[in-house]
């Protein structure tokens, strides 16, 4: 027995030593895992990233287009071959999109720190470039995406686009951000089409330099130094250099901008309500031009400033329904018309059609949109615009909605500039009522019908009808003669001027995370 104890004891401390041996072996206890925690202070969807106290959102969607009767998803076909008529413009066109949005916010002394960035990757059809002789049945030559100042048009149809990019800081606004001039539904009152005159738009961010002032109660003010070459300006025209060709486009000189020399500088005052806000706009202009000719001891015109100014009024939660809302706002120019026309619109409009003229092969309806003209060895003449837009969206039941909306532009030109743009057009295109005739003043306008169908949350389908007119000032009945355009396949041969309209259609489908 005493053995067997002996045994069985030795046994059992052998075990526990082994034991211990392999426990001093074993890792330490890993700490507990630090799980996202949901972040309450600026709002639904934001996140702290774990370790930190910053808080992130995440946010984006994924969209597909189908645009009929335009070479453009975001304007009308009111130029080039889609504005020609015939067999080169699109039919349709498509495309598709992915957008992330990503915002984070931290506290700090000197109140919230943001930054946002909203990158978009687009898809878009092809279109053609115009009629080409390489093949012997005449076929165009493709041109990929369709280009266009919000960045479409790359290599195979792809475009990489960084809509927005900035830093808030203690009151103050830096990068790439929607202006200040514009209201906070920039180009949609009521709709998803692009083309509306009528006032600022930027919806896809201009660089700017701001400092927002908050008085409290919904009362804020912004002053801005904005990024004014790419976007901030529509044309400044030599007229000394137009040629027939150009002006057959509604191009009224040569391209004659120079470079920057001051940012557009942009002033806002907002008060905003539970029944919707107030805004109004300013904004002051540079127009700086280059030379007179084609180096610089031709001279050139003195620098000229010019102004837009814009009131906005949105009415919420009318007696016509919960949700129900108008957005109006009307905007006047003078050298500083992207503020009225705004950044994804055409500057120029050739819009051809039927005539009943004698003589006449077809009718065409033409503008041209600029800040300045001027010929060589004199001053800059600012070009006047005025107009208005506005929507108005109702909501039959949580699922749908509908929308209309309208919008209207004026481009004037004063007497001076009219005889330097009138001297070249009558010489050029023989304009048949001669000077008395020559008007290169026009109106341009909108009117629309949306509706919305969200079977469910954050899924929406939406037709958009536009219905879009050019009103164009040349005496009734004029013609001209223009030059062959081999580029959209017409001859040269007599043309009616007369007003123009077409329609565009969008169909869309949009899914937002």
């Amino acid at each position: 027995m005493n053995y067997s104890k002996r045994v069985f004891l030795a046994t059992a401390a052998a075990l526990v030593a082994g034991s211990s041996a392999h426990a001093a072996d074993l890792p330490l206890k890993a700490k507990a895992v630090e799980y996202v925690k949901i972040c309450s202070l600026y709002g639904a969807g934001f996140y702290y990233i774990p370790g930190t106290d910053t808080c992130i959102k995440l946010g984006g969607y994924v969209r597909a287009d189908l645009i009929l009767n335009s070479n453009s998803d975001y304007d009308a076909g009111n130029n080039g071959v889609v504005g020609a008529r015939n067999r080169l413009g699109n039919y349709y066109t498509t495309r598709s999109r992915a957008d992330l949005n990503v915002d984070t916010r931290t506290a700090t002394e000197y109140g919230v720190l943001r930054t946002y960035a909203d990158v978009v990757y687009s898809w878009t059809s092809g279109g053609y470039a115009g009629a080409g002789t390489t093949a012997t049945n005449g076929a165009t030559a493709y041109s990929g995406a369709p280009a266009g100042t919000n960045g479409s048009g790359a290599v195979a149809g792809g475009s990489l686009g960084v809509y927005l990019a900035f830093i808030q800081f203690a009151g103050f606004t830096m990068g790439k951000a929607i202006s200040q001039f514009s209201a906070p539904w920039t180009n949609y009152p009521a709709n998803n089409f692009d083309g509306l005159p009528g006032g600022g738009g930027f919806v896809t961010g201009v660089n700017q330099f701001t400092y927002t002032a908050d008085f409290g109660q919904g009362v804020t003010a912004a002053f801005s130094a904005q990024d004014q070459v790419a976007y901030g300006t529509t044309n400044v025209w030599n007229v000394s250099g137009a040629t027939a060709a150009g002006l057959a486009t509604g191009s009224y000189g040569a391209s004659d901008i120079g470079g920057s020399r001051s940012p557009d500088l942009v002033a806002m005052v907002r008060v905003d309500q539970a029944w919707g806000l107030f805004q109004a706009s300013f904004a002051a202009h540079d127009n700086h031009a280059g030379y007179y000719g084609a180096t610089e001891d031709t001279g050139h015109p003195a620098d000229k400033w010019g102004w837009a100014g814009q009131l906005a009024l949105s009415i919420k939660n009318i007696p016509t329904g919960a949700g129900d809302t108008v957005n109006v706002q009307g905007v006047y120019t003078n050298g500083a018309s992207r503020y009225n026309f705004n950044d994804l619109m055409s500057t120029t409009y050739a819009m051809y059609g039927g005539t009943g003229v004698a003589g006449a092969y077809q009718s065409l309806g033409i503008g041209g949109l600029s800040d300045s003209v001027f010929v060589a060895g004199s001053g800059q003449q600012l070009t006047t615009t005025y107009g208005f837009r506005g929507g108005y969206t109702h909501n039959w039941d949580p699922q749908w909605n509908t929308g209309v909306y309208g919008a209207w532009g004026a481009v004037r030109y004063n007497s001076t500039a009219k005889g330097y743009v009138c001297g070249a057009f009558v010489t050029a295109l023989a304009l048949s009522s001669g000077a008395t005739g020559c008007n290169p003043d026009f109106n341009y306008g909108v009117v629309g019908l949306i509706t919305r169908w969200s079977p469910v949350k954050n899924l929406t389908f939406s037709a958009d009808l536009a219905y879009v007119m050019l009103d164009q000032k040349y005496a009734g009945g004029s013609t001209v003669i223009l030059p062959a355009q081999a580029s959209i396949a017409k001859p040269g041969a007599t043309y009616e001027l007369k007003d123009q309209n077409t329609v565009t259609l969008m169909l869309r489908a949009q899914r937002n995370w």
